[in-house]
């Protein structure tokens, strides 16, 4: 009887591993935005993958990223942690941990977890960057931060995207509009059902944004937040409106907007393309949260940032045919005609060294297969190491486009490559 074939393991659901040369986007997408941030005056921040529990319920008990998606565990101390389900709470608790100097402005790069229905883009483990900058009340920051994600965007090439703006307005005028909406939301709910109902308790600014097509119609007659801002608000609003119309960054106003998180205050903000469902239609997006700070047991603080999904971002690349994956070139393959010795070694280690990309066989392999795997590796030159090369201190270095070959002195071949190779790494 034959031997049981032993189980081949996946990773979990909801879960993927990036390979190349997939990665080299990966690289790419986050390499530019950490370039644009520092332009911006942004440092990296680095936070733990997972969180007291605490920090997270400040985003809000009625979402339903704390009710039914986050990872919780007791560790062996029996404390209660959460794996991080977004990217602001963990970033805030850092300041007021660790107090820096405001105005702080930071940007991240993380993975985030939350158990929910896998879906193209969306994964119970996905990577986000973003930034956040804490400290500044000032509308024309809001400004900043919009225009960083908005020149990101483009700075990938990509194009079939819209920028939706609306104001959250500040905790006195909402908790008026709230209960206004709240009203009305059940005053008309008529046959919506019960998980209507409980939502509309529960968060009613939550249903706005519903794509349930039930209760549009509901949705559709409820009264505006911005109609119901308070006057420092409005003009918060009003002067952030006219510091994107400066920039020449167009928006559109969208009443229904109200992201996912009970911390968001004042500016709200999405990027939309139409490469993603319709459902999930959002590139990135963010906003102000004024009083989050101050709710871990900081200092009154104002903030505001964004998040940005990576494979939600990669999608919309591969929709508009921008990111591609670039051709992964060696500049140099060294090739061992040598019957033992470490010459290749060597060699290869000081090219790689001297900035080169460089690889070669191994196992013994014949010169012809050697040959054939620089060409596989798709090797600019190929540098040959042979018995005659070597008694006369040289190496054989050949063009593998072209079929040239030239002997180039032995402690001249890093500087011979470096001066023919195609591109920077």
């Amino acid at each position: 009887m034959p031997p049981e074939s032993p189980e081949v393991f996946r990773a979990p659901t909801g879960t993927h591993d990036i390979l190349p040369p997939d990665t080299d986007r990966w690289i790419e997408v986050v390499s530019v935005f950490a370039r644009r941030a520092a332009r911006y005056g942004y440092g990296l921040v680095v936070t733990p993958v997972f969180e007291h529990r605490e920090v997270f319920q400040r985003v809000g008990e009625s979402t339903d990223v704390v009710r039914k998606e986050m990872y919780e565990f007791l560790d062996k101390g029996r404390r209660a942690m959460a794996l991080r389900p977004e990217g602001t709470a963990p970033v805030v608790r850092a300041f007021v941990q660790h107090r820096p100097t405001p105005p702080w402005k930071v940007w991240y790069l993380a993975p985030l977890f939350r158990y929910e229905r896998p879906q193209k883009g969306r994964y119970r483990q996905h990577w986000q960057v973003g930034v956040e900058a804490l400290g500044a009340d000032d509308p024309d920051v809001d400004v900043e931060v919009i225009a960083l994600l908005e020149g990101y965007l483009r700075e990938l090439g990509l194009e079939r995207w819209s920028l939706r703006l609306n104001s959250m307005g500040d905790p006195t005028s909402r908790r008026s509009y709230v209960e206004l909406l709240r009203e009305h939301l059940l005053g008309h709910a008529g046959d919506l059902g019960d998980d209507f109902r409980e939502r509309v308790r529960e968060n009613p600014l939550r249903i706005l944004d519903s794509k349930n097509e039930e209760w549009q119609e509901v949705i559709e007659r409820a009264p505006q937040l911005t109609e119901h801002l308070g006057t420092e608000s409005r003009a918060h609003f009003e002067a952030v409106q006219r510091g994107l119309d400066a920039l020449g960054v167009d928006y559109e106003l969208d009443p229904r907007l109200v992201r996912g998180f009970d911390y968001y205050t004042s500016t709200t903000f999405e990027f939309v393309s139409d490469a993603l469902d319709a459902a999930q239609n959002a590139v990135g997006g963010g906003g102000r949260y004024d009083q989050l700070a101050e709710q871990m047991g900081g200092p009154p603080t104002p903030g505001i940032g964004f998040g940005v999904g990576i494979e939600r971002l990669l999608i919309v690349a591969d929709a508009e045919q921008a990111v591609p994956v670039r051709e992964s070139k060696l500049d140099a393959f060294v090739v061992d005609g040598l019957d033992g010795g470490r010459e290749a070694l060597t060699l290869t280690h000081e090219l790689r060294e001297a900035g080169l990309r460089v690889d070669r066989a191994y196992g013994n392999r014949s010169v012809k297969a050697q040959w054939k795997a620089a060409d596989r590796a798709r090797a600019v030159f190929g540098v040959m190491l042979g018995e005659r090369e070597l008694a006369r201190g040289e190496v054989g270095v050949k063009d593998l486009r072209s079929g040239e070959q030239v002997d180039v002195p032995r402690d001249q071949a890093a500087g011979w490559l470096r001066a023919r190779r195609e591109f920077d790494r």
